[in-house]
């Protein structure tokens, strides 16, 4: 697969999951510790802090089982540091040719959809429509990216065990659509990205939900 198009594909990948899924509490940049690690600016403080909440909301209804009903809906953003994205990419031996990407999408979870999840031994959830929109910089300008997806999950025991994107429309620049659209119609037919969906779910209810325990337990 030619390397252009998987690093397109990963960027994708990680937007979605990037949004709730990763830290809700550490800061956006981790790449770098020490005297040489790089601040959050506010705009990145601002993103974790929309992120923390929308977790604090999603575990609330998934640890608690209630709110039982209604929606949650969170508005959240995500910058990605070129250096965070190269040691992502790295673990696959993808380059990162372009600079930073900042992520977003506005999401939508029936509560009583996600406390089946977590009740029932077996259930395939199927979740709302997503449009993931990135903007990637690069040395003279930026490139905007909008995908779609319509996730589907099955969840056996409180936990995911399948997965499935579901790529929709994509807007990108013209160089680089139909290496989108190729990619997505394989993941849509092959799966290539559901091994990396599950784990994102799981990790998010088992481990990212337990940093803000505090703000949804008991509640």
């Amino acid at each position: 697969m030619p390397s252009a198009i998987v690093r397109w594909r990963a960027v994708l990948a990680l937007g979605l999951f990037a949004l709730v899924l990763l830290p809700v509490i550490a800061p956006a940049q981790d790449t770098k510790t020490g005297p040489t690690a790089v601040a959050e600016t506010e705009e990145e403080k601002k993103e974790r802090e929309g992120r923390r909440m929308c977790a604090v909301a999603v575990c609330s209804t998934l640890h608690n089982k209630r709110p039982a009903e209604g929606m949650v809906t969170c508005n959240v953003q995500k910058t990605w540091r070129k250096e965070a994205i190269t040691k992502v990419l790295a673990r696959g031996k993808v380059t990162w040719p372009w600079g930073d990407a900042r992520c977003g999408s506005e999401l939508k979870f029936d509560r009583a959809l996600l406390v089946r999840a977590m009740q029932e031994p077996e259930l395939e959830a199927q979740f709302g429509t997503y449009d993931i929109r990135c903007q990637i910089e690069n040395a003279k300008e930026k490139y905007d990216v909008v995908a779609q997806i319509r996730p589907k999950v099955t969840f056996k025991q409180g936990k995911a065990a399948k997965a499935s994107l579901n790529w929709g429309k994509i807007e990108a620049p013209a160089l680089t659509k139909t290496a989108l659209w190729s990619i997505t119609a394989v993941d849509n037919t092959f799966g290539l990205l559901q091994s990396t969906a599950v784990e994102d779910i799981n990790e998010f209810i088992n481990t990212k939900c337990m940093e803000v325990k505090e703000e949804w337990q008991g509640k």
